[in-house]
């Protein structure tokens, strides 16, 4: 009797063990996490605009100098829409944890590092969906905006869309540069750009139909095209 309550003591002391392994990794994590999201808070407070509790233009470009990168690069882009950030040159601290902790980035170092991998991870096609409409949402400064003025949208397309499809875009920026029935570019024919660049075969536009529900922007651009061509 008394060797099997030794037995049974034995037996329960390596669970015993294991679930102070267990509190002790966990204690361990939420650790590292706290320290980090710390640092990530003082990265924040180092670029923010005291009366506003935000990142500010200025902050943004402060912030691109220490990572020696110019403020319209499209990293910066990549950047806020890994933030999920809503104001065009403005960070919220929530936005700014979000982001960052997302790329395990609490330093300017570190942030250098993983640029690399979130420019990856944005031409993965779905991604990149999602960041292309971003953008064009990122654009829209006024409350109740749907459209962003020519200048703009050929900025954009340049910095977002340029080192995917240079040809495309240097044509379509030029022909919307020189035309005169569009003022503004909305959120259809903005997306429409893209899957014109994906699908339709440049520069011979072959297989373009215009009867395919393309924007009529694009049936006047294939125009100018065929013209320029003759």
């Amino acid at each position: 009797m008394k060797r099997s309550s030794r037995r049974a003591g034995s037996a329960a002391s390596p669970v015993s063990s294991s679930s102070g392994a267990c509190d002790l990794l966990r204690a361990a994590s939420s650790k590292a996490v706290s320290k980090e999201t710390e640092r990530i808070d003082q990265l924040f407070y180092t670029y923010m605009d005291k009366p506003s509790g935000m990142i500010d233009p200025e902050g943004i470009e402060s912030f691109c100098s220490d990572l020696e990168v110019n403020h319209t690069d499209v990293r910066i882009l990549m950047l806020a829409w890994k933030m999920k950030a809503e104001k065009q040159g403005y960070f919220t601290l929530e936005e700014w944890r979000r982001g960052l902790k997302a790329l395990h980035a609490d330093s300017i170092s570190k942030i250098k590092k993983v640029l690399p991998d979130l420019e990856r991870e944005v031409r993965r096609p779905t991604s990149f969906m999602d960041f292309y409409s971003y953008s064009f949402r990122y654009c829209l400064t006024e409350e109740k905006q749907k459209s962003i003025d020519i200048e703009s949208a050929c900025e954009l397309l340049d910095v977002v869309l340029g080192y995917l499809f240079r040809h495309q875009v240097d044509k379509l920026i030029e022909y919307l540069k020189n035309q005169h029935e569009y003022k503004v570019i909305n959120k259809d024919q903005w997306m429409s750009f893209l899957r014109f660049c994906n699908e339709i075969s440049f520069p011979s536009l072959e297989n373009y139909d215009p009867d395919f529900a393309w924007p009529l922007i694009l049936d006047y651009f294939v125009e100018w095209m065929r013209e320029k061509r003759c």
